[in-house]
């Protein structure tokens, strides 16, 4: 076929494109034929069928060379660069098609990210060196709209989130504990009721961060009617050093301690009776999504590679 057709005129093929790059580059027909191994009566009538569809002469034959002309000069470089635009199209297609290859976009909660990025990122370079794996900081509703528009590919977060269209892959529960400054009566303790938590002076998050929520969630079910908002923090880190200061109390997940109780020697933790309170972290990717599989074979390495935190490993099936 000498060329497809789009409302109603014709177009080049990609045949008749390569034929008239290999001329453009050697300037003659048989060593232009035998690098596209093509044999010269089809390379010669397809650089004839392109000058149809074109409606200009691309070549001036002689019988000892051939030279561009001056319209040939110009569209050789629009055909080479259609030519380089296909082979990364196949090139982008083969990535896809092989499994953890090419771009990954992994949006990530703060309260998750300073503690979990680091398995996931040793996991990502050891196990899958050739995904390029991008990580967004963002809060819950922020990373929700970036996976429901296409502009994420998979959420690491706090769930469960109850969105319709969005898969969520379990990965691990973890116990909360209190931490308080070292005067506190329940610094250091094993078994804290719940109850306790009804009279606490008890710092949060500021607004949009889930951990805030899941804190207050905890109060409620404890008992505490009003909400317990004096001084709040942009993040976890400010959190505890405001409990260190003797602000008040504090919930962090255990993933968090190591990181944020070692910068302190002024805070003490204390434990929960069972069962504690607890967060639930997962994957969560689109329903259907195209490399839903390959998300599900993470979700399973990663499952494994959290074993050493403290954290309760979930089965797929949870």
């Amino acid at each position: 076929m000498a060329g497809a057709k789009s409302n109603g005129r014709r177009q080049p093929s990609l045949a008749q494109l390569r034929a008239f790059a290999a001329v453009a580059e050697h300037l003659h027909f048989r060593d232009a034929a035998a690098a596209i191994g093509m044999s010269q009566p089809a390379l010669s009538g397809a650089v004839s069928a392109l000058e149809e569809v074109l409606g200009v002469t691309l070549l001036e034959r002689t019988t000892r060379k051939v030279l561009l002309s001056p319209a040939g000069e110009r569209l050789a470089v629009r055909a080479k660069a259609v030519l380089e635009e296909v082979g990364a199209l196949m090139e982008e297609a083969e990535a896809v098609r092989a499994p953890f290859t090419g771009v990954l976009r992994l949006g990530v909660i703060p309260t998750v990210a300073p503690y979990l990025l680091p398995t996931v990122l040793r996991l990502v370079h050891d196990r899958y060196p050739h995904l390029d794996l991008q990580v967004h900081e963002e809060q819950t509703a922020n990373l929700l709209d970036g996976l429901t528009s296409g502009r994420l590919d998979l959420l690491l977060l706090a769930v469960p989130l109850g969105v319709a269209g969005v898969v969520e892959l379990p990965l691990f529960d973890e116990d909360f504990v209190l931490v308080t400054p070292l005067d506190h009566g329940l610094g250091g303790r094993e078994g804290i009721p719940r109850e306790a938590l009804r009279e606490l002076n008890l710092l949060l998050l500021d607004e949009g961060h889930c951990l805030r929520d899941q804190a207050l969630d905890i109060c409620r079910e404890a008992g505490r009617k009003d909400a317990p908002v004096t001084t709040t923090a942009a993040g976890l880190s400010t959190l505890v050093q405001l409990v260190a200061g003797g602000l008040g109390v504090t919930l962090l997940p255990r993933t968090a301690l190591k990181v944020e109780t070692t910068r302190s020697n002024q805070l003490l933790t204390g434990c929960f009776a069972d069962p504690a309170p607890t967060r639930r972290v997962a994957l969560a990717m689109r329903a259907g999504a195209a490399r839903g599989a390959e998300y599900e074979e993470l979700a399973e390495a990663l499952r494994e590679a959290l074993r050493p935190l403290p954290v309760r490993v979930l089965g797929p099936d949870v």
